[in-house]
């Protein structure tokens, strides 16, 4: 990857482009995070720093935790990430990496866990459908019904849906663009939603997605004299 960093969801709120037209934006407070440990090819194997960010009491880290901050000469850091940045081999230990490493412009994956729902039923939680409700049906119009087990196998394959805990994953939102860029703020505005409730933690990265960008294309002209656009030419 080319540029990552760790940031915190603000919330949600909205901004107007130079049409007038509203923009549904997530501010995240970007940075600044410290290189707090540096990997190198010849050591490790491949190239990539460990970014640390928020700031915490010493007393609040335990001891290997400790340890590593302490090797590394940094302030202590809260929240700490491994990338393999595309510029890695030019950091070196104490760096920082502030909001402005992204440009407004850029298209960016955001990785976050996702808000916690509870314990939720199948029609919540995997969309499933409810039973009948007519004819003896019962009131289990919202429960998961048969799971389709018989004498074989005479079990439940692992993966079917059901009911359970909802939320709390890992999600990824990818091709978000960057709207806008306060560097003094250290924030930074993407178009739509993110995972993760405010003042959750999230990843920042430039997306893996391919953005060709899409030219007019040109009118083809027939050579065949009884087409219409061979008349025309």
């Amino acid at each position: 990857m080319k540029k990552a960093i760790i940031g915190k969801k603000v919330g949600m709120t909205q901004i107007f482009d130079e049409a007038g037209k509203v923009i549904p934006v997530t501010v995240i407070e970007a940075g600044p995070c410290v290189v707090v440990q540096k990997k190198t090819n010849e050591k490790e194997g491949y190239t990539s720093v460990q970014l640390g960010f928020e700031d915490v009491q010493e007393k609040d880290l335990n001891k290997p935790l400790k340890g590593h901050i302490k090797k590394a000469g940094v302030a202590p850091k809260k929240h700490l990430k491994e990338f393999r940045l595309e510029g890695a081999a030019a950091m070196d230990v104490g760096d920082e990496l502030r909001a402005d490493v992204f440009s407004e412009g850029d298209k960016v994956d955001v990785t976050g866990i996702s808000r916690g729902k509870g314990f939720a039923g199948v029609i919540k939680r995997w969309n499933a459908q409810r039973t009948p409700t007519s004819h003896g049906g019962g009131p289990v119009h919202r429960h998961a019904g048969s799971m389709g087990s018989n004498t074989d196998p005479s079990r439940i394959f692992p993966g079917k849906i059901g009911a359970g805990h909802m939320g709390v994953e890992q999600v990824t939102v990818q091709n978000l663009d960057v709207v806008k860029v306060d560097a003094k703020l250290n924030l930074i505005a993407v178009r739509g939603a993110i995972p993760g409730p405010k003042g959750g933690i999230v990843y920042v990265k430039n997306t893996v997605k391919n953005n060709k960008v899409k030219h007019a294309a040109t009118p083809r002209v027939s050579t065949n004299p009884q087409k219409r656009s061979a008349r025309n030419a």
